[in-house]
């Protein structure tokens, strides 16, 4: 596992596993986009195996994430070299977390009542419109994860 240790391909000083799930968070919304236009075009079973796709991706990126961050010393040695304080690194980070925590409940709950209402015959049908409205509340939480996650980047490694 040393590679996730390497210098990583954007050309700053982060490595390797943050470069790449920096590039994972920043397509996400693109992403997720594709995934929604599906049903612009009635492909409901491609739409739901997309966002099952994506989702189940996402959450291994993450604990790729998590593990790299522990094995590489936590927050504190990634904010060592940056340029700004750690205060203020900490309150972005926080920030980002609070955004990212929410938008994985809500995505997740969104995941779990699309197939319950799904297998119960009325999404699509009577159960569409609660749908958009949280599907459009989780793709907000991805775009704000991303954004955030992308603050956070550029302030461990290139601030």
């Amino acid at each position: 596992m040393n590679y996730m240790f390497e210098l990583g391909f954007f050309g700053t000083r982060a490595p390797f596993f943050m470069d790449f799930v920096t590039l994972i968070v920043a397509l996400l919304p693109f992403l997720v986009f594709g995934a929604i236009a599906l049903t612009r075009k009635k492909q409901y079973n491609l739409h739901v195996l997309a966002q099952k796709i994506i989702f189940i991706v996402s959450v291994v990126v993450v604990g790729y994430f998590e593990y790299g961050v522990r094995l590489g010393g936590g927050f504190a040695s990634f904010v060592e070299g940056s340029g700004v304080s750690y205060a203020y690194a900490m309150y972005v980070l926080l920030f980002h977390v609070a955004i990212a925590v929410s938008a994985l409940v809500i995505w997740t709950y969104t995941l779990f009542k699309a197939q319950s209402t799904y297998k119960a015959a009325t999404l699509p049908g009577e159960s569409s419109h609660s749908h958009k409205k949280w599907g459009m509340l989780t793709f907000v939480g991805i775009i704000l994860t991303s954004v955030t996650g992308i603050w956070v980047y550029c302030i461990l490694f290139i601030y």
